[in-house]
């Protein structure tokens, strides 16, 4: 009962979840969809897998959608494994479907990592070696990984080792930080199996340093915490081995990683049974069995029950431990292949029935024992080891004696080094003194020299200004002294135009900046000028939307121009009758930070379609000319008012 409530409520903790993740694992409007999980992110919590099989054949790439697929299948081996083979199968029809070889071999070492945790270890050594030949190099660490466990679970110690030097040595290669913890993970383990723990304690640690380096937790990280917590536990350094084993409970409860909680479960058993906490180990080994329960993995279950089966040995439980162990081997059944897990359950099933005096069975149970340490113990992978622990130590040697004398010969270099600089260093105080007294005076004068041109260049925009003016009174009087209303409104316009361009020089000299304008300032000094000409600042409201923004004179004289025709434009013909109204100019930047774009927007009467332009139509041709200048375009709206929009290349931004 107590454990369907459980399964209850971790299913309703999964739907609860699976919205808040969704939008963070895949985002199918995002240029990059899928964030591959343990790589790129390490947000896996309780819906993730959840979200990858509502939407990997939703992705836009069959690339994509087979490595969530695959994602899919290989995460799921945590929590299921009959679900794990199941979308295996599908990436392998699918990938096979689409004549893609490389993905159909990558879904072939994820069908291998479920196999053997299905104790099918033959199947998954066959399928691990036909992905070899299809695979990329920097698939093949973790490939060999697989099939290090292969024969681990065999008992074959010695390949295990092989499989696992052999992702070491790539892993080197590639520089790949992920191979090469896993690889020293799977040397810790073994080690451990060896009764090696010194050793085992060290390929742990240093695996652990390599995956911290890459500041992702994952599932092989987890495991590795596991690993070295054996290792201590073994040596019976009881706390430095919980704190281990709690660190990993931490993380695969926050991952739903079920089969590294139940290998946690199984070793604090261990560890508070040797502590003589007998209370603290069965309700350990109970979570064990509930985790391998749901992960529906035998491997694990009957782990579970050995661990059970030892706990009742050391309470003196003889009867109950022989229940349980023999439920263990009922689970392990025939073809159960990891003969290392099969020795410690007859040892301690000969145990039992010792304690029980059944001797008869106790000797059976021995004799089993014997046969499996044999099996796995043997001469060879003791000799494998021991060689591949003296190659390493030897190594290590070998590494630190060429460090030593590369720090020599560094330290040469360096005292030669120190003597020549001297040397350098005085020759150059001597020529830096000398330059110094020299760019001194040059200084001075360069200063002297910008101040008179700055003066020079404040004179010349004093004085195109003050021309530009002489020419808009010039302009000004013989519009006086003309009585065609035509010619003197064309003659008002130039003096507007005229005087847009004076009022830039203006700003130029008067301004602390030589080379470019407030664009803000200056529109709204020109739009004023513009009303006043007109006589119309009584009815006509302006307003403004100019970014903070300074441009250069070729820049600001052709937008002052266009913004001068447009007001004039509007004054002219989009409030007939003396009506009021209100006129919007606006100038920003664009996103792209590389354009700026300008509008002036009226609420007058508008322009209807097909309507005859009005005036003679100099102003339409000057905008025109302007934009073109400006490498702009121009977009016209007549829906409400008239309203004209600009985008330009920014080329001399201030």
């Amino acid at each position: 009962m107590r454990l369907c409530f459980r399964i209850i409520f971790l299913t309703v903790v999964l739907n609860f979840s699976c919205f808040f993740t969704s939008a963070q694992v895949i985002n199918l409007q995002s240029n990059h969809p899928y964030k591959k999980v343990f790589i790129e992110t390490d947000n896996f919590n309780a819906s993730y897998l959840d979200t990858l099989e509502a939407y990997w054949n939703k992705l836009p790439s069959d690339s994509l959608q087979f490595s969530t697929l695959n994602d899919l299948a290989y995460y799921w081996h945590t929590r299921n494994l009959t679900k794990a083979l199941r979308f295996t199968e599908l990436g392998l029809k699918l990938s096979a479907q689409k004549n893609n070889s490389l993905w159909n071999g990558r879904f072939q070492v994820t069908q291998g990592a479920v196999l053997l945790r299905m104790e099918k270890l033959d199947s998954a050594f066959q399928v691990l070696q036909e992905a070899k030949t299809k695979v990329k190099t920097a698939d093949l660490p973790f490939l060999y990984t697989q099939l290090g466990y292969v024969f681990e679970r065999r008992g074959v110690l010695d390949t295990a080792a092989d499989y696992a030097l052999f992702g070491l040595e790539l892993g080197k290669k590639l520089n790949d930080k992920k191979a090469m913890a896993l690889a020293y993970s799977d040397l810790s383990n073994l080690f451990y199996k060896q009764s090696k723990f010194e050793k085992g304690l060290e390929y742990g640690l240093t695996s652990l340093k390599f995956f911290e380096e890459r500041n992702i937790d994952d599932l092989d990280y987890d495991f590795t915490l596991f690993v070295v917590g054996n290792n201590y536990l073994s040596l019976k350094k009881y706390p430095e081995a919980l704190q281990y084993y709690k660190h990993s409970i931490q993380m695969a409860e926050r991952y739903g990683f079920y089969n590294n909680l139940s290998d946690v479960y199984i070793a604090l058993s261990e560890l508070y049974s040797y502590q003589g906490k007998f209370k603290e180990a069965e309700e350990a080994a109970t979570q064990a069995i509930y985790y391998a329960t749901l992960l529906d993995n035998n491997f694990m279950l009957m782990r579970s029950w050995l661990s059970v089966g030892k706990i009742q040995n050391l309470q003196g439980k003889y009867d109950l431990a022989i229940e349980s162990l023999l439920r263990c081997l009922e689970i392990a059944t025939s073809q159960f292949g990891d003969k290392f897990f099969l020795t410690e359950t007859y040892q301690a099933l000969g145990k039992a029935y010792a304690g029980s005096q059944n001797y008869k069975e106790a000797y059976a149970a021995f004799e089993k024992y014997d046969q499996c340490k044999n099996a796995v113990f043997t001469a060879e992978a003791d000799q494998r080891i021991s060689l591949l622990q003296t190659e390493f130590e030897v190594a290590k040697k070998e590494s630190t004696i060429s460090q030593q004398e590369k720090e020599i010969e560094l330290q040469r270099s360096r005292q030669l080094y120190v003597i020549i600089t001297a040397g350098l260093l005085l020759l150059l105080l001597a020529l830096l003194f000398r330059t110094l007294y020299y760019n001194r005076k040059k200084n001075k004068l360069l200063q002297q020299q910008n101040k008179d041109k700055e003066f020079l260049l404040k004179e010349i925009h004093h004085r195109v200004k003050n021309n530009l003016e002489i020419v808009s009174s010039l302009l000004a009087l013989q519009s006086s002294q003309v009585s065609d209303p035509n010619v003197a409104e064309a003659m008002q316009e130039s003096q507007n135009r005229v005087h847009s361009m004076s009022m830039i020089h203006q700003r130029l000299y008067q301004g602390k900046n030589l080379a470019s304008i407030d664009m803000n300032d200056y529109f709204i000094s020109l739009s004023q000028h513009v009303l006043d000409s007109f006589g119309a600042d009584q009815r006509i409201t302006l307003e403004y939307a100019v970014e903070n923004m300074e441009l250069d004179v070729d820049t600001a004289v052709p937008l002052g121009l266009i913004v001068n025709e447009l007001l004039t434009n509007a004054l002219k013909y989009a409030f007939p009758g003396n009506r009021s109204g209100k006129i919007k100019i606006g100038l920003r930047q664009m996103e792209n930070e590389n354009s700026i774009a300008l509008e002036v927007v009226d609420d007058g009467v508008g322009q209807q379609e097909n309507q005859v332009t009005r005036g003679t139509g100099f102003g339409t041709q000057l905008i025109s000319l302007l934009t073109q200048q400006l490498d702009g375009k121009i977009e016209n709206n007549f829906k409400k008012g008239t309203a004209v929009y600009f985008e330009f290349r920014l080329n001399g931004a201030a």
